[in-house]
C-alpha cells in the first residue's frame, strides 16, 4: 500500500515541479486528514523536506453506475531545505517515543506513526546530507544502532531485511524438523 501511494504522491505532487520523492513517513498533525512528512530531491540537486495533507474529494465519475467517486488531493503545507535543519533531536531514545524535533529557526514538533517511521526518515535525512552537503546532520537522542548500517542492516530498506529475517527462521524451522541418522 505505501509503495502505491509513494507513487501517487511522487506523480501528483512532486514531478511535475520536477523533483524527485526520496522518502515519506506518516505523521500526526492535529489537522483533519492524513499528514506525511516527504523528503525529496529538486532539480538543482537540493533536498527538501515537506509537510504534505492528504485529504479524500469527491468527484463526478464518468461511469454511469456511481455518481461520486473520491480521490486524493496533496497539498504541501511547511517546506524547508535540508541545509537549513540544524539539529534532528529524537527526545529520548530510550523510550519508544515517535516523537522528535526538528530545529530550523525555530523548532518543529513531529510525531510519527511509530518508532520506525522515526528512524527511516533520521537514517534518509543523514545519508542524504552526507552525500549532498558533505557533512553528517547533527543528530541527538537517537539510538545509533538503529541509524547506522551494520552487517545485519544497509541501506537495501526494511522489507529486504525482514524477508532475510524470516528466510533465516524458515532454515532453522526446517533443520530442526529434519530427521536426523543414529547409527
Amino acid at each position: 500500500m505505501s509503495s502505491l501511494l509513494r507513487e501517487e504522491m511522487d506523480r501528483v505532487l512532486f514531478r511535475p515541479e520536477g523533483q524527485k520523492l526520496e522518502e515519506f513517513i506518516e505523521i500526526e498533525e492535529q489537522q483533519q486528514g492524513r499528514h506525511f512528512l516527504c523528503v525529496s530531491i529538486t532539480k538543482d540537486k537540493e533536498a527538501q523536506i515537506s509537510v504534505v495533507l492528504c485529504r479524500r474529494v469527491k468527484h463526478s465519475r464518468t461511469n454511469k453506475l456511481q455518481k461520486y467517486g473520491l480521490e486524493d488531493s496533496y497539498e504541501r503545507t511547511e517546506t524547508w531545505a535540508l541545509e537549513d535543519l540544524l539539529i534532528l533531536d529524537g527526545r529520548d531514545p530510550d523510550t519508544d517515543d515517535p516523537c522528535f524535533l526538528m530545529h530550523f529557526d525555530s523548532v518543529r514538533s513531529i510525531r510519527a506513526v511509530s518508532c520506525a517511521a522515526k528512524y527511516t526518515l533520521a537514517r534518509c535525512l543523514l545519508s542524504l546530507s552526507k552525500t549532498d552537503h558533505h557533512t553528517a546532520l547533527k543528530l541527538k537522542n537517537y539510538d545509533w544502532t538503529y541509524i547506522q548500517p551494520t552487517a545485519m542492516y544497509s541501506d537495501r530498506g526494511d522489507c529486504i531485511v525482514l524477508a532475510q529475517i524470516c528466510f533465516y527462521a524458515f532454515n532453522l524451522v526446517c533443520l530442526t524438523l529434519c530427521p536426523v541418522p543414529l547409527a
